[in-house]
């Protein structure tokens, strides 16, 4: 994905994610927040690198709600496989600082894109800037407990 595409997608579809090229160890793709802090946890960063992502995270954190904040089994793994935020088209100002995180990437050759849809998965949490959904193809609640799904 070309630096400065995350600017002008709003009106693409209503959803909107970036994440990872490859899969994870565990079989799904990191987001473009967890590629980055990812980096810094494995000391990767430049010191520019580090101040930009530390303000942009807290900004970010102001901005919005914490999904597993509001809902701490949002993430969880048996209830919601490959749950992953998607943001809502409408969250301009949310999405356009993405761009930062990824000259951050492209700068370590870390292969990144940008996914739109209007239809991404089952909602486990929404509010108004953000959705977070278990893919398709995931397993629901009831077909892991060995219910109906």
């Amino acid at each position: 994905m070309d630096i400065g595409e995350a600017r002008g997608l709003a009106d693409e579809a209503p959803y909107v994610r970036f994440q990872s090229t490859v899969r994870n160890e565990r079989g799904y793709f990191t987001g473009v927040f967890g590629l980055v802090n990812g980096l810094a946890r494995d000391g990767k960063l430049t010191a520019e690198q580090e101040r930009f992502r530390r303000a942009n995270n807290d900004w970010y954190n102001a901005a919005y709600p914490d999904p597993s904040s509001v809902d701490p089994k949002v993430y969880d793994r048996e209830l919601h496989p490959g749950a992953a935020a998607w943001f809502k088209c409408t969250s301009r100002d949310l999405i356009k600082r993405v761009d930062g995180y990824l000259e951050i990437l492209a700068a370590h050759g870390i292969g990144c894109h940008m996914m739109r849809s209007s239809d991404p998965g089952r909602v486990v949490y929404e509010d108004e800037y953000q959705i977070v959904v278990v893919p398709p193809g995931q397993p629901s609640p009831a077909a892991i407990r060995g219910g109906e799904a």
